[in-house]
């Protein structure tokens, strides 16, 4: 009866609540350590030097990694699209782009029967008119 005893008051002691207890406390305890290992690591690591040696490596990185030949081609391209053309080069073009205008006008009337040469100018008078027609009224003097 005795060993019954002793076996009932060992199931009293490792109730669920002092288990519970026991376990938090321990918890606790590892806690408290990952704690003090994290912050006396962190402060001893990142003093005011070794920031700044981290910032400077990141820089160094950063400007490694940009394409600075690439760069230089697409500002040479830039600068070569950039040309501006002479005006005499501009001058020259107009004038090739009248005359052009003005022998195709020529051949097109010399193409052209009469017949539509003349309903095409009596067009062009009668809007020549109504225009003019447009202009006066907007001026407020109707003939």
């Amino acid at each position: 009866m005795e060993v019954v005893h002793v076996q009932h008051r060992w199931r009293l002691r490792w109730s669920f609540k002092n288990a519970t207890i026991i376990v938090t406390f321990f918890n606790i305890i590892a806690a408290l350590f990952i704690l003090h290992s994290f912050f006396s690591s962190s402060s001893s690591s990142t003093t005011p030097s070794s920031v700044e040696r981290y910032i400077t490596e990141a820089e160094e990185i950063r400007r490694a990694m940009l394409p600075v030949e690439l760069i230089k081609r697409v500002k040479e391209i830039q600068k070569e699209g950039h040309v501006e053309p002479d005006p005499l080069q501009q001058k020259d073009a107009k004038q090739t782009a009248a005359v052009d205008l003005i022998s195709r006008l020529n051949n097109y009337r010399s193409y052209s029967d009469s017949g539509s040469v003349k309903v095409v100018e009596e067009w062009r008078k009668r809007k020549m008119e109504r225009a003019r027609q447009r202009e006066l009224e907007k001026n407020g003097t109707i003939i």
